[in-house]
């Protein structure tokens, strides 16, 4: 989502942002420190989308979900993995998307994905393959 808070329960020694930054400058940090740990290594991404709260994964308290069912999604790109997942939030049907778009957009929460394609992490292209 873009908020930053992760930053405050992530170890002292991982991430040292000005907090004076902009969101922007927050998300392409992020960008790098996940290309240190990704790039050059076998992986494999998993990420469900299902019962999001308001608030992002770090906090220690959560609401009931402002979107209940977007599904479970896996890819070897990690970016193509955050796009489609960005892509099928925005395309759910459901009314309680309007909060966590307006969230994203407000925090410029997209720009983390830009700027992992901009380092070449992956890409944000993707071919979405439903299984039941």
């Amino acid at each position: 989502v873009g908020c930053g808070r992760c930053i405050a329960v992530c170890n002292p020694d991982a991430i040292r942002p000005d907090y004076g930054c902009a969101m922007e400058e927050l998300g392409r940090r992020m960008a790098e420190y996940t290309k240190a740990v990704v790039d050059g290594r076998p992986q494999f991404h998993i990420c469900l989308v299902i019962d999001v709260s308001p608030y992002c994964d770090c906090h220690g308290e959560n609401d009931v979900p402002i979107l209940p069912d977007v599904g479970m999604f896996a890819s070897f790109d990690p970016v193509a993995l955050d796009q489609a997942c960005l892509d099928l939030v925005y395309a759910s049907e459901d009314p309680g998307k309007a909060d966590l778009i307006q969230r994203i957009e407000s925090l410029n929460g997209v720009h983390t994905v830009e700027a992992a394609a901009d380092l070449g992490i992956g890409s944000r292209e993707y071919e979405l393959i439903e299984m039941e």
